[in-house]
């Protein structure tokens, strides 16, 4: 009889579990432990899938000591430091003694970023047009991790590799619709969209990039770590072969551990570190309000971790300008339960964005929504579309920054993933509201949004921006990692010296240049317990940030705004 375990608090529990790693981080997850939580206090002989992070790579050795308290090999992660394990629940305590292994944790549920639910304003917010004559991704490899991609004329040739990390299945087709939707976000070429004028309506932000099709989720949209970080380490693998210089991952699940135990979290920064800049969805929970934290702390993992380029979602509001756009109020808010990290790093278009279907069979299809021909061919029809849908989520919003990267390393070859992230945060827009207003239009709920750092980051994608900027971060890796905040007894809040060296030292790339003096740290980001985040929050290098920044009221960066729903 196989043990499960549910490692996905929902509801109460999650908002219990957050309150408490937030207050208390050392309580249940202490520096010097060697298994997860959920792992502690089991017994008998009954199986449970695991994780074994090891401290050097591990041999044909290490795995025979895994079998020989009983144990079998369900995925070799050597490259990645670590392997996938199904164990007797009572010889855990043995292999957690074992002075190689590094930490061991279950192999968790992962899920996607995306929610079924117009047109390619979205581009234009982001001023995507501005470079699209110029760049478009030309033999840049990106690997989109995921639901599969479906063989589609948006990608013709350009798909050079499929390969399916879900036991039992070879199949790389997406049978989900996740996957295929986000790489057209990426790089479709449009092809299907072709109107009267031989115009391409639904072009990707890379519309020539090359995509290598890594799947993991499965036809309801789950996976396992094993899976996830099996496919990391075949891009890494395969990096040279396809100049793959982009991983983008569209999918997430909860924080249990700090992000240097957390075994995905350790393999997107092996990606990182191989030189391959990877893009995290922050994900779908800042309406989670289930202990009072008004969706703060909710960002996922991989998305915690300070290497990687974490997105959230905006509103394009159906124009072209993106004065009026506003932060999706699903879109999850940091900082990261546990350690405390900066997240999200930027926002970008991530609501109602259309992009290729992979199938009317897929599951994340949904007739109600479909788009119309008539969108796109100008034909009078109403009839659904079969090549193309629109879905929410910050997955597409990672999905548009992905494609924004390769045209950046389009631009400038040696660029490295930590300068691309600087170019970014530091080139982003900074205007926002003080505040914004949604309404469910099924429940009639109202859930209310701050443009504070933990909300919106370092600012909104600006393409045009991006690709202008010439400043060069050092190269060393890790240099950008997006910084960790501390809160004292009176509230106030600051940068943990020398968590971020980019960010809290340097003059030119300073907190007050990659943030901006509108993206506001301010007072009343209320944890449950009304815990107010500083009046004069100073970042290790005495950046003040003003007093009693006001939520709503007297805000000096602009006034609420009322929306009707997402």
């Amino acid at each position: 009889m196989k043990l499960t375990i549910d490692s996905r608090p929902s509801g109460a529990v999650w908002g219990r579990m957050a309150l408490l790693l937030i207050v208390c981080p050392g309580l249940l997850f202490g520096q010097s432990r060697k298994m997860s939580h959920e792992l502690e206090n089991l017994s008998g002989t009954q199986s449970v899938d695991v994780i074994l992070q090891y401290r050097s790579t591990p041999t044909t050795a290490h795995f025979g000591r895994v079998r020989s308290r009983g144990g079998s090999v369900t995925r070799d992660l050597h490259r990645m430091k670590a392997g996938a394990f199904r164990v007797p629940a009572g010889r855990l305590a043995e292999l957690a003694n074992d002075p190689d292994v590094a930490f061991i944790s279950v192999d968790r549920p992962v899920r996607s970023t995306a929610s079924s639910n117009s047109s390619d304003l979205y581009k234009q917010a982001i001023l995507a047009q501005a470079v699209a004559g110029q760049f478009d991704g030309t033999g840049i490899g990106i690997a989109i991790i995921d639901s599969g991609i479906t063989s589609n004329a948006d990608f013709g040739s350009r798909l050079v590799y499929s390969e399916s990390f879900i036991s039992g299945q070879t199949s790389t087709d997406d049978a989900y619709g996740h996957g295929t939707h986000i790489a057209g976000i990426v790089a479709g070429n449009g092809a299907n969209s072709t109107g009267p004028n031989f115009t391409k309506t639904f072009v990707g932000i890379a519309g020539n990039a090359n995509l290598i099709n890594l799947r993991v989720l499965d036809q309801s949209g789950a996976a396992a770590d094993s899976a996830v970080i099996a496919a990391l380490q075949r891009a890494i693998e395969l990096k040279d072969t396809y100049n793959i210089r982009v991983i983008n991952l569209s999918l997430g699940r909860g924080v249990y551990e700090s992000y240097t135990q957390d075994p995905l979290c350790q393999a997107v920064e092996a990606a990182w570190n191989a030189g391959i800049v990877v893009v995290v969805a922050a994900g779908n929970d800042g309406r989670d309000n289930s202990f009072n934290n008004n969706g703060y702390g909710t960002v996922d993992a991989p998305g915690n971790d300070p290497f990687v380029i974490t997105v959230g979602a905006m509103k394009p509001m159906g124009t072209p300008d993106r004065a009026d756009d506003l932060i999706a109020s699903y879109s999850s808010k940091g900082p990261s339960i546990i350690d405390y990290i900066v997240k999200p790093d930027l926002v970008a278009p991530g609501n109602q964005i259309i992009s290729v279907l992979a199938s009317p069979k897929a599951t994340l299809y949904n007739p109600t929504t479909a788009i119309s021909t008539d969108s796109f061919q100008s034909n009078g029809s109403t009839a659904a579309s079969t090549t193309y849908f629109a879905l929410n989520g910050t997955s597409m919003a990672a999905g548009v920054v992905s494609g924004t990267v390769a045209l950046m390393v389009q631009q400038t070859s040696t660029l490295t993933p930590d300068q691309i992230k600087a170019r970014l945060m530091k080139s982003a827009y900074k205007t926002f509201p003080a505040y914004s207003t949604a309404t469910d239009p099924i429940t009639g709920e109202t859930f209310t949004s701050q443009y504070d750092a933990f909300t919106v980051g370092a600012g909104y994608l600006d393409i045009q921006a991006a690709m202008q900027n010439t400043d060069l971060a050092p190269a060393t890796p890790g240099v950008a990692k997006s910084p960790a905040v501390a809160v004292d007894a009176s509230g106030n809040v600051t940068m943990v010296a020398g968590s971020s060296p980019l960010w809290g030292t340097s003059v030119a790339w300073g907190t007050s240049v990659a943030w901006g003096t509108s993206v506001a740290w301010g007072t009343s980001v209320a944890w449950g317990t009304s815990v107010a985040w500083g009046t004069s929050v100073a970042w290790g290098t005495s950046v003040a940030w003003g007093t009693s920044v006001a939520w709503g009221t007297s805000a000096s960066h602009g006034t609420s705004v009322q929306t009707s729903g997402e």
